[in-house]
């Protein structure tokens, strides 16, 4: 896919001035118009409402909820502009929209017309509902980042093949990022190919798109996730490029292992 729309949600909580310039770095490094939501709510009025309060006092309390609600909104407006001018970015590039609601309402709707969604890495490798949403309710592949970025490349990727659909559409999502790197290698385990067919179909698959890939059977271990995290530290690469998720009926299964364990150690 030739990209030319990214979308990148934010709601608050920590280094919000970090994942800010991360997504931003990313946007530039493409080339391409990112669409921002920071996304949030005003402070649930209706429960003081439910008290015997004078109508005044209510009223009061709404303009303060108000005001604070304006003035994090200018504060994040502010921000937004700073880091802008640290990476240099075009401002015909970026498209900063602030909207009140549910989050994950917001992110579910906004996220369907971009071509990829980009998300920090959430805390701790918990998912937040934020995230959640951009991977499960978009409809889009996410290109997921650290929290903390200063440096963006695609010169070296490696793809973590287990012969799922997940990874399947991860892959031909990826194609372009693909074509612009300078290594490109492929890991996979013996469970996944049990013959030489399945890697020389992808190796195939990939030189049509003129892309040279080398490929690598690894051990896997006892944990999911943890030989293609290996793999991609031991050689340097910049990205991993995998499947992310397997739906299996239950919201807390959404996430399978292998996702997990990157989430929290990558």
């Amino acid at each position: 896919m030739n990209y030319k729309k990214l979308f990148f949600p934010i709601g608050g909580g920590d280094e919000l001035e970090e994942r800010l310039y991360g997504a931003l770095l990313i946007a530039k490094k493409f080339d391409v118009k990112l669409d921002v939501l920071k996304c949030g709510h005003k402070s649930d009025s209706s429960l003081y409402k439910t008290y015997a309060i004078p109508n005044e006092i209510i009223k009061e309390i709404d303009e303060i909820v108000e005001s604070k609600y304006k003035d994090e909104n200018k504060e994040f407006e502010k921000l937004f502009k700073k880091v802008s001018q640290e990476i240099n970015i075009n401002d015909s590039l970026v498209d900063l929209k602030i909207k009140e609601g549910v989050r994950s309402t917001l992110v579910e709707q906004e996220s369907k017309f971009c071509d990829l969604v980009i998300a920090a890495a959430p805390p701790s490798g918990i998912t937040t509902a934020t995230f959640e949403t951009a991977v499960l309710k978009s409809g889009k592949s996410v290109l997921m980042f650290p929290r903390i970025l200063r440096k963006f490349s695609f010169d070296s990727i490696i793809i973590g093949w287990n012969n799922s659909p997940e990874v399947s559409r991860a892959i031909t999502s990826s194609i372009e990022i693909l074509k612009q790197a300078q290594k490109v290698h492929i890991v996979s385990s013996i469970e996944y190919t049990k013959n030489n067919e399945t890697i020389e179909n992808l190796l195939s698959y990939l030189k049509l798109h003129q892309i040279e890939a080398s490929y690598e059977i690894v051990k896997t271990t006892r944990i999911p996730g943890q030989a293609l995290l290996n793999s991609a530290l031991d050689g340097n690469f910049d990205m991993i490029v995998a499947g992310a998720y397997g739906h299996k009926g239950l919201k807390e299964l959404m996430f399978g292992g292998a996702t997990r364990y990157l989430l929290e150690n990558s």
